[in-house]
């Protein structure tokens, strides 16, 4: 019964922090929210009695992934104004968007199983059972290619966000590493003789 409450407190709060995401006008905010929802589905998946896949999404994501964004962000300095004209033209689509989700939910929870939300409590599981390890054995045999596939996506959009802060803007004095490395000590420092003074 204790579970059953904190699940449902746990998922408003996801729910709500992943409207606050969408909309949210500072994108900072945004990115806050966004961790707010990695820790309540970190919660959700420790309920469900998966504490490898838990403590990786509070790490990984929260950790790393979340501060580099967090990061890209704020040195991003995007036009926020500009971009909500851009986007206002596509909420037909993201309501579309939406309602699949919703259907797909509800023909889940509801269609195909007639006991409502009721949720049910997992079965025992056997002792010395360990879910990282059995989690281990099917992401590096049955799914070994798709996590190949996600770790290269995820390299490129590390490559991307570099890139994207490195672009050109005025005002700025980007570092020259080639030039650096070229230069010499006769370029930089000028040697002058001069004769040697007496004191008075």
């Amino acid at each position: 019964m204790f579970a059953t409450i904190l699940f449902f407190v746990f998922a408003a709060v996801l729910v709500g922090a992943a409207l606050g995401v969408v909309l949210a006008r500072n994108p900072v905010h945004s990115a806050l929210l966004l961790v707010l929802c990695f820790v309540a589905s970190a919660v959700i998946w420790l309920l469900l009695e998966a504490e490898f896949l838990g403590i990786v999404l509070v790490l990984v994501y929260v950790g790393a992934v979340m501060v580099l964004f967090l990061f890209v962000v704020m040195m991003l300095d995007i036009n926020v104004e500009q971009l909500r004209k851009g986007i206002a033209g596509y909420w037909p689509i993201a309501v579309a968007v939406a309602g699949f989700v919703v259907f797909a939910m509800l023909n889940v929870l509801v269609a195909r199983r007639l006991g409502g939300l009721a949720l049910k409590t997992a079965p025992a599981l056997p002792a010395g059972y360990s879910n990282t390890r059995a989690l281990g054995e099917v992401l590096f045999t049955r799914y070994a290619y798709p996590a190949q596939v996600a770790a290269v996506i995820l390299l490129v959009a590390s490559v991307a966000a570099i890139v994207l802060t490195l672009r050109r803007r005025p005002g700025l004095k980007p570092q020259d590493v080639a030039q650096q490395v070229a230069v010499r000590a006769a370029d930089r420092v000028r040697l002058v003789k001069m004769p040697a003074e007496r004191r008075p």
